[in-house]
């Protein structure tokens, strides 16, 4: 990484040595021996132990002296380093936008779901894809038999994206879309149905994830090789900055990795790690600091540790300030801002006991409330089992309502600021992600990082240590390993029919027929002739290969031609 290079406190660094004289330390050596150790004496604690779910030590009980970190530290609300929350009045001058992560089956399937949710007080759209189109491939291919709308919406063609959102306000409401290795095309897509909405580049708001380098540390969702793949990311950056004043180019995400076994800290500095990537490479293009950062965005897990989530979203703001502004030079306010998204972890969600998720994603979502997300997605109770049937999300989103309707967590900002526990915390998991800078700068960066496995190892390790402790019953799961029941599980079925393949198969033999075969083939030659060079942006070659009704499968292939696959090292 370029620049000077911002520090945080040792996590190692020892705590000062108590002051005879202090009254903190002096109550706590007469309460400890005058209160606890009679209690501890006739009644042991439950183990010798605790830790959070990510393994961090947990002490007894914290006082002022715990902490690390002084008040310039914690600060005020819109204020450097954001410890506390981006905005001054935060949720007291506008909530968090309510997204329901929604997709399945066709086009006209997925339409129909974000007008029922659009009518019961969704705010924004988020839309989620199917593997065929996660992984580029066109619904009628062989490969995406048995897969076309099963886990998400099928979009294999600008078409398909027009008829998703037919009626839908592009111009009022924000999208978020979950797609990474083809979001290019994607995007593309929805750019160009915002134009034949009549709703200009620059109007339309959203943002697109795009984190290519997670989907090599963790989802597996790539197509070609780290090195262009970034490159295509960096060309989304740079295209966003001059044309869509209102899009976010990026959704660094931290979810997945969550997802796919990691800790909190991993989370935390992977996610970090790879944001520290994207800014460095769009400098390296040209571009300036503070004309891209302030459309960065991130995408959390809240998993079930209440404290430790609420102490890595606090972390978070303060590490990502910090390194904008002492690692990349930037001046503007807004390019120091953390903003992010919030999904309850879907991980934790089980097949068994089913409407006990309400509960474990009521407590996460309280947990990035009080973090202070911008923006949450609340799982549905029947996540582990199906796609959301329709009851099931209704109940999801109206959890986000009662808390903020109902709870009063909304009233006052950052409360848990200056509680010696969750300071203590938050000073640790900063200092814990900055371990992990240092190793990662060491390796080369991350693209380094990724070709020799180290972060696939330490994801694998940390998942394998948390699946023994259940395994073990050293942690508890409910309904899993502990307070068993054999009940029968009771869910309204949501079952996606293969009509979807059979429908889109249909239009993509259509739209073939009826394009300009000599049009078609010369946008995807433009296409490779731009992916060949090595500095100018692929997007208005994506953009004019849509407009000849190329499809997905057949741009992404027109890219391969020229990057290659990739295929990663085993880890095991």
């Amino acid at each position: 990484m370029s620049g000077s290079r911002a520090r945080a406190p040792s996590p190692s660094a020892p705590l000062p040595s108590p002051d005879p004289s202090d009254p903190v330390a002096t109550r706590t050596r007469q309460w400890e021996a005058e209160v606890l150790a009679p209690t501890l004496a006739k009644n042991p604690e439950r183990k010798e132990e605790f830790t959070t779910l990510g393994g961090i030590p947990v002490a007894r009980v914290y006082t002022p002296r715990s902490r690390t970190s002084g008040f310039d530290q914690i600060g005020y609300p819109g204020q450097y380093p954001f410890t506390r929350g981006i905005h001054p009045t935060m949720y007291r001058g506008r909530l968090w936008s309510m997204r329901m992560f929604s997709g399945f089956g066709s086009p006209e399937d997925t339409n129909r779901r974000f007008r029922y949710l659009l009518k019961h007080g969704e705010s924004g759209l988020s839309i989620a894809f199917d593997d065929p189109t996660l992984y580029g491939i066109d619904a009628d291919d062989p490969e995406a038999l048995g897969e076309v709308g099963k886990c998400g919406v099928n979009v294999s063609s600008l078409d398909d994206m027009g008829r998703l959102l037919e009626g839908i306000p592009l111009g009022r409401v924000t999208t978020s879309m979950t797609i990474n290795a083809p979001a290019n095309i994607v995007w593309g897509m929805y750019l160009l149905t915002g134009r034949a909405h009549r709703v200009p580049f620059d109007r339309l708001g959203g943002t697109t994830q795009n984190d290519i380098l997670k989907e090599y540390i963790a989802q597996k969702e790539f197509l070609y090789p780290p090195r262009p793949a970034l490159r295509l990311v960096t060309d989304t950056i740079e295209f966003a900055t001059r044309e869509t004043s209102r899009w976010n180019p990026v959704s660094i995400s931290g979810y997945h990795i969550r997802e796919a076994g990691s800790t909190a800290v991993q989370e935390l500095a992977f996610t970090l790690a790879d944001g520290r990537t994207y800014v460095a490479e769009a400098k390296a293009r040209g571009l300036d600091v503070d004309d891209f950062a302030p459309r960065l965005s991130f995408f959390f897990n809240s998993h079930n540790d209440f404290f430790e989530e609420i102490a890595k979203f606090r972390a978070a703001r303060r590490i990502w300030a910090r390194v904008m502004r002492e690692e990349f030079g930037a001046k503007k306010e807004r390019s120091l801002w953390l903003r992010f998204h919030t999904q309850t972890a879907g991980c934790s969600c089980t097949a068994q006991q089913p409407e006990l998720n309400i509960v474990r994603t009521t407590v996460q979502a309280l947990a990035g409330v009080l973090g202070g997300t911008q923006s949450l997605h609340t799982n549905s109770y029947d996540e582990a089992i199906q796609l959301p049937s329709e009851d099931a999300v209704r109940i999801a989103l109206r959890t986000q309502q009662i808390l903020a309707t109902e709870s009063g967590v909304a009233d006052t900002i950052d409360p848990f600021a200056g509680s010696y526990y969750v300071e203590w915390l938050t000073d640790r998991m900063e200092a814990e992600t900055q371990r992990y800078f240092d190793r990662i700068d060491e390796l080369g960066g991350v693209v380094a990082g990724i070709e020799r496995g180290f972060f696939q190892r330490e994801i694998q390790e940390a998942s394998f240590r948390y699946q023994r402790a259940v395994e073990s019953c050293e942690t508890k799961v409910v309904g899993v390993n502990a307070y068993l029941t054999d009940t029968p599980i009771k869910v309204p079925r949501l079952k996606i029919s293969e009509e979807a393949r059979r429908l889109q198969s249909r239009r993509l033999r259509a739209l073939r027929e009826r394009r300009d075969p000599r049009r078609h083939a010369a946008a995807l030659d433009r296409v490779r002739a731009v992916a060949e060079t090595e500095s100018e942006n692929t997007m208005p070659a994506v953009m004019d290969a849509l407009r000849a009704r190329a499809t997905l499968g057949e741009i992404v292939r027109a890219f391969q031609d020229v990057f290659g696959p990739y295929r990663e090292r085993s880890m095991y």
